[in-house]
């Protein structure tokens, strides 16, 4: 745990086009907006450069990391505004068929301190005929990361990622002070489920949680929810987007993650127990 006080975060609420180059100038205005006004840790959205929702441009747009010719952009963008810079994900080809979901954090010195790549897919039908199948272009990852930065630790995460609590639970009893959840989320779940299982996160590990979100309507008429959200370790909202593009932020005191631990301490009350079903198994052996 950190002894570091007080800072600003900042997340950037976003409508990214389908084509990079229009997407990274607003981009980049917000970024600089959060930095004069103080903030020191920036988090952009999931699939930031490019909200392509067609699969198959996906993979024919996105390079390996090492040939991609966004990511030094925004690498340059935290060296000239000295912040840690959490670009929230981007489409990073890993081989002939899919790519990885993949977020960066950005050191102020422009060097990339730690990536995740998204572990949970998004493979759902909602109502309305909404379908999605992030698998058929996307490697999903399988390795949860822990970050350090001056104020404490930080446990990558990715949107759909946020309704698997044993993730959260297994970064937070790792270290991790505070969650990012960077997202693009369907307006019907949203509506439903976003602001309750962001609360849920925080409170079950004692962590802030930072939900920087996609919003308004993207190509192919695709709708994101917005309502980027900052909370705190005891699950109370203290910034949250709305459905505009802009900036939200908030202070952060890492004190609030010791005392919330403090009063309720239940990462260290884990107790091995027996699935549903095993008990039922030894009986009939």
């Amino acid at each position: 745990m950190t002894a570091a006080g007080p800072f600003h975060a900042a997340c950037i609420q976003l409508t990214s086009d389908r084509d990079p180059e229009k997407t990274f100038p607003a981009a980049a205005a917000l970024v600089r907006e959060a930095a004069a006004a103080g903030a020191s840790l920036v988090m952009t959205p999931e699939v930031t450069p490019m909200l392509e929702p067609r699969g198959r441009l996906v993979l024919e747009k996105a390079r390996p990391e090492t040939a991609d010719e966004w990511l030094p952009r925004y690498r340059a963008l935290a060296r000239e505004t000295g912040v840690w810079l959490l670009l929230g994900s981007m489409a990073v080809r890993v081989d002939a068929e899919r790519c990885a979901n993949r977020s960066l954090l950005i050191g102020p010195d422009g060097a990339v301190a730690a990536r995740y790549d998204k572990i949970h897919m998004f493979d759902v039908d909602l109502e309305g005929g909404e379908s999605y199948r992030e698998s058929r272009r996307y490697r999903p990852g399988g390795e949860a990361v822990v970050a350090d930065t001056p104020w404490g630790r930080i446990g990558m995460t990715i949107c759909y990622d946020m309704r698997f609590p044993t993730l959260y639970r297994d970064v937070a009893q790792a270290g991790a002070d505070y969650l990012t959840v960077p997202s693009a989320f369907a307006r019907p779940t949203g509506r439903a489920h976003w602001h309750v299982l962001l609360r849920a996160r925080a409170i079950e590990t004692g962590c802030f949680v930072f939900a920087p979100a996609q919003c308004g309507e993207h190509a192919e008429g695709r709708k994101t929810y917005g309502h980027s959200l900052i909370v705190d370790p005891w699950g109370e909202v203290l910034a949250d987007g709305g459905e505009e593009p802009g900036v939200v932020m908030a202070e952060i005191d890492p004190a609030r993650v010791r005392e919330a631990r403090r009063m309720v301490p239940s990462l260290g009350h884990d107790r091995p127990y027996t699935p549903p079903g095993k008990l039922r198994e030894y009986a009939a052996d």
